[in-house]
């Protein structure tokens, strides 16, 4: 054979399974049809003449267990960000300061009438704490029962809150405000199309995973942006001995594990003791020669901007900087995205479109230029909820211009100026402001139909057939998934990089 294992995606979870197994001593190949490895967790100058390295797809990390890190000594440095959120309602707003809960609450009676929605709001996150603290460990571990899982985590009502409830049932029963509702749903929301209500709970599944990562559901900011992750994984893993190859679109793949790809002009054969599919299991049926049983669907609108300076809002108590320091909630009350998801199921982009976003420069300026940083520009990532692919698809250059229209119509119907009088223009004269719509993802990074996790992420646990597994295996013994695709994927975590590499290295070679 040809190498041990050959990898077909160079992005993070195919490079976290190719330093495990280069460390192991295997011979390992990564097979990345881009030109850059990678994949979705890269760092772009999206903009003629604007020194910002943009996080340009995904753009902040949770779910990276430290564990990872350690063992393979990235030397990458996460940022905590002291405001979760800050949530505008007419002219005060909803902020979530973790460093004072009194201002907190303070804010709660202001924005929701009172404070006992802030009461509330502790008691569903200490409930979510524990199982956290219970859950993220079991990831990179080989599968629990569900029943095994339920006994760790030992307490019945979180159990039935986030595992068997709707969310939306749990939300409307806890939480008395319309507005305090729906910050808490876009967690389940995030990449995934669904009323709070799905009785499929996909939206149970996506808030889980949102909110246990690494045991308190903490999202950082890398230093550098998201490519400085991939950069040190990357460096890691040549180091070990691993050969990545940018540039190589792989053609086929074979259940006894031939590879064949192209590089250039030329096609090329190799044979891997394993191949590890860091693409989605959509996309491995494809090149394993067979149907695939169904097609997923993304459900987002990502717009990178780049800013002369932050908006000024239309609450005056609150510093702009706190307010997108954190997570900055837009039109995302509990009906509104009810109403969204509604009118998106009936094939309209949302009159009033939600969105979030957060400036990464403000706690990372390092992504800045050194002109840019002394003239105070800052950048803004805004994630849009509920434009799934079906909007896009007939015609995505018009789907996307109207999408996008209605997503700054929303962003400037919560501000106290235009988004547009803020933006920086680029070399050439024009605003800085780009929209990547579910069609322009799986153009540019092969996800299917814009799907950011693949396809709907899994329970963390295994069935009668699964259990004690690392839940990375497909029905070809020699072909396995280690992308977002395999049971606990989704998010930049390198979990099913790590689950996969350990599968193999539980295995004899031959």
């Amino acid at each position: 054979m040809d190498y041990d294992a050959v990898i077909v995606g160079g992005g993070h979870n195919g490079l976290v399974a190719a330093a495990y197994l280069a460390r192991a001593g295997r011979s390992v190949l990564v097979l990345e049809r881009r030109a850059e490895i990678g994949g979705a967790a890269v760092s772009f100058r999206a903009f003629p003449g604007v020194d910002v390295r943009l996080s340009r797809y995904s753009y902040l990390v949770s779910l990276l267990p430290r564990r990872i890190a350690a063992e393979l000594g990235l030397s990458v440095e996460l940022r905590r960000r002291r405001m979760s959120s800050y949530t505008p309602a007419g002219d005060t707003g909803l902020l979530v300061d973790t460093g004072d809960d009194a201002r907190t609450a303070e804010s709660f009676r202001a924005a929701a009438g009172s404070t006992k929605d802030f009461k509330s709001w502790q008691q569903f996150y200490a409930a979510a704490g524990k199982v956290a603290a219970a859950t993220f460990d079991s990831l990179t571990e080989p599968l629990p029962t569900r029943a095994e899982l339920r006994a760790r985590i030992g307490d019945d009502e979180a159990w039935t809150t986030f595992f068997e409830r709707p969310a939306g049932e749990t939300l409307r029963t806890q939480f008395d405000d319309d507005l305090v509702r729906g910050v808490v749903l876009t967690d389940g929301l995030i990449g995934t199309f669904a009323s709070a209500d799905d009785a499929r709970l996909r939206q149970n599944r996506c808030l889980l995973y949102h909110l246990i990562g690494n045991g308190t559901g903490d999202w950082d900011v890398p230093v550098g942006g998201m490519g400085a992750v991939t950069s040190a994984l990357a460096d890691t893993a040549r180091r070990a001995g691993a050969t990545l190859v940018t540039g190589a679109e792989v053609l086929s793949v074979t259940p006894d594990g031939e590879v064949r790809y192209r590089e250039g002009d030329a096609e090329h054969a190799v044979v891997g003791g394993h191949v590890l599919a860091n693409v989605a299991p959509h996309t491995l049926a494809r090149l394993l020669g067979t149907e695939p049983a169904h097609s997923p669907e993304g459900a987002q609108l990502k717009v990178n901007m780049v800013l002369r300076r932050l908006p000024r809002l239309r609450d005056q108590s609150v510093d702009p900087r706190d307010a997108f320091g954190g997570t900055f909630h837009v039109n995302e009350s509990f009906s509104q995205l009810e109403t969204a998801y509604r009118e998106a199921a009936a094939g309209r982009i949302p009159r009033v479109a939600p969105c979030e976003i957060y400036c990464h420069s403000l706690t990372d300026p390092s992504i800045l230029g050194p002109a840019e940083r002394a003239a105070g520009v800052q950048t803004l990532t805004l994630f849009g909820l509920h434009m799934p692919a079906r909007l896009f698809e007939a015609d995505n250059n018009a789907a996307r211009a109207a999408a996008l229209s209605a997503t700054v119509a929303s962003l400037n119907s919560v501000l106290a100026e235009p988004i547009e009088d803020c933006l920086l223009p680029d070399g050439e004269g024009n605003p800085c402001i780009e929209a990547k719509t579910p069609m322009d993802l799986e153009a540019e990074l092969g996800l299917p139909r814009g799907h950011i996790f693949h396809q709907d992420l899994s329970w963390p646990y295994g069935d009668d057939e699964t259990a004690g597994t690392w839940g990375v295996a497909t029905e070809h013994d020699r072909v396995l998934l280690c992308g977002a695709g395999a049971v606990r994927g989704g998010g930049v975590s390198g979990i099913p990089g790590h689950n996969a590499a350990m599968a193999v290295l539980g295995r004899r070679f031959g």
